[in-house]
């Protein structure tokens, strides 16, 4: 008995150094404004989604300003499959008719968006969840004829964003935009990539299913742990990413080229990676910066 109560104890004590050592993370990171971009397997396994929540309630808890812009893209593909309507992508975006953007607004406005609010809600009455057609807060205009309903966000308004922030939420966003007749799916990662620049935000974090940017993706030893912005608008003109890390590089640059400081991208299926990249200099998945 008196074992287990000493081995109890120890515990209890590293778990105590570990919220000692995390202190000068926790001062630096308060108040600042973080994006969460949610996506990949990680949303799709609820024990996954149920601890990757929990750290992002737990990043609110520590005084940061959490902002969570969520994809759907496999629920989206799972629901046409059901449907029997086609699945196309090019260039790593969906081509989206009317009837898919129907299909879209279903899974991403009443399904994944309110599961995640009402996850976040367990823990408290801390989320509210929106689309980006809500308010206007994202406005997008056509891709191009081929693509149809897929929308490129040229205008980010943050009032409603702000006002939740504000009265100390969690807006949760799905990525649908409002355009000029009608609604428009937006790649998620252009979203995040967009308010966060428009909440002028301190972090940006893609939380998908793979652990970062590999110089090959064959070898799981090459991952990159950090590149400058110059190094990643070099990478993306070489033209050897291919799928859908092409619209992402793409929405990292464009999210540094308005400012944000610093872009991550983590795996989300890795235990409390999330909170191992903001409370600790372990650097467990690619971090881009200005310099």
């Amino acid at each position: 008995m008196q074992g287990r109560e000493e081995g109890e104890l120890e515990l209890a004590q590293r778990k105590a150094e570990v919220l000692t050592e995390a202190l000068p993370w926790i001062n630096k990171m308060r108040g600042k404004t973080v994006v969460v971009k949610y996506g990949g397997s990680a949303m799709e396994d609820p024990k996954l989604m149920v601890q990757v929540l929990g750290d992002i309630e737990l990043l609110k808890l520590m005084g940061m300003r959490v902002v969570l812009v969520h994809g759907g893209g496999k629920a989206i593909s799972a629901m046409l499959a059901r449907l029997n309507m086609p699945v196309q992508f090019k260039n790593g975006l969906r081509v989206t008719d009317d009837d898919t953007m129907e299909a879209v607004q279903e899974v991403l406005i009443g399904k994944v968006n309110q599961q995640l609010v009402w996850a976040l809600n367990e823990y408290g009455h801390n989320a509210v969840g929106i689309s980006g057609a809500d308010g206007k807060t994202l406005k997008a205009v056509p891709v191009s004829p081929e693509l149809g309903r897929v929308g490129h966000i040229r205008e980010v308004s943050p009032e409603l964003i702000e006002t939740i922030l504000d009265d100390d939420y969690i807006p949760v966003i799905a990525s649908v935009a409002c355009g000029p007749d009608g609604f428009f799916n937006v790649n998620a990662d252009e979203a995040a990539s967009a308010v966060a620049e428009a909440l002028h935000a301190d972090k940006l974090i893609y939380l998908t299913d793979v652990d970062g940017l590999f110089a090959d993706v064959n070898d799981k030893g090459s991952l990159i742990r950090s590149l400058t912005k110059a190094e990643t608008k070099d990478i993306l003109a070489s033209g050897e990413l291919a799928g859908g890390m092409v619209p992402k590089i793409r929405s990292i640059v464009e999210a540094m080229d308005r400012g944000v400081s610093e872009v991550v991208i983590l795996n989300g299926k890795s235990p409390h990676s999330l909170l191992l990249e903001i409370f600790t200099d372990a650097g467990v998945g690619t971090l881009f910066t200005q310099e």
